[in-house]
């Protein structure tokens, strides 16, 4: 792709990984205009920096088609939707809004043009062989990305994510933050801030898999992507610096 400023839509930046990656985005000078679409929209008393380059929409993912997506031309499609079982309120629910929206919302936002499509999969575990819901249905979706034919497919597994704000879970997050954060000075496989993945996130936007030395290939014959794990997002947040 092309080293001239780009477009960047962004998906689920209302989430704690999107909020961070949608202030990257309006503060990199590599992204001369910027979409957010989604069924909520961020605050524009939020972000101090790039407003001017912001296009917000609201859309209803049961009928993405119809959100004009594609319309865009997006140089980098970058998806943080995400839930959980509990959150949507059943396992059928969380495989419609986790694994369909996300599929069907790259679909409509694909082009004949070269784009890349960036997704944060929140699963290091993601696996279509596994008899856990959570981690088939991750493993699924990036089966599903794959397989859409975009010229770049990049998908992040972050471990822990550090540094989010859930109040329903205020001392789970705690804890499990304050354990995760010792268990990372020994391992760079146990977890990550959101901050520093969203960095990660935005470079490998903007670079794309030939320029990442951190990452690996994945997925089938012809459906390939390139996989990058939470060792890898951490290196690839300080290797453009």
């Amino acid at each position: 792709m092309s080293t001239t400023p780009q477009t960047a839509l962004i998906l689920g930046a209302t989430g704690q990984v999107g909020s961070c990656l949608l202030k990257e985005l309006l503060a990199s000078p590599h992204f001369a205009r910027v979409g957010e679409f989604g069924r909520r929209l961020t605050s524009l008393d939020g972000p101090t920096t790039g407003k001017d380059k912001l296009e917000q929409k609201t859309i209803d993912f049961e009928n993405v088609d119809a959100a004009g997506l594609r319309e865009g031309n997006w140089n980098v499609v970058f998806i943080a939707l995400g839930t959980t079982a509990k959150a949507a309120g059943s396992s059928a629910a969380f495989e419609r809004i986790d694994r369909e929206y996300v599929i069907n919302a790259a679909r409509a936002a694909k082009t004949d043009s070269p784009q890349r499509l960036i997704y944060v999969s929140v699963s290091m575990g993601a696996d279509v062989k596994s008899s856990f819901l959570y981690p088939r249905s991750k493993g699924l979706t990036e089966e599903g990305l794959a397989s859409l034919g975009y010229e770049d497919t990049i998908i992040f597994r972050p471990g822990f994510l550090l540094g989010t704000n859930r109040p329903e879970y205020p001392l789970l997050v705690k804890c499990a933050g304050a354990i995760t954060g010792i268990l990372s000075r020994v391992s760079s496989n146990v977890g990550i801030d959101i901050a520093t993945l969203a960095k990660s996130i935005l470079l490998a936007g903007k670079n794309g898999s030939a320029a990442l030395a951190h990452a690996t290939k994945a997925g089938k014959d012809g459906e390939q992507f390139t996989l990058i794990d939470n060792s890898g997002a951490l290196a690839l947040a300080n290797q453009f610096q």
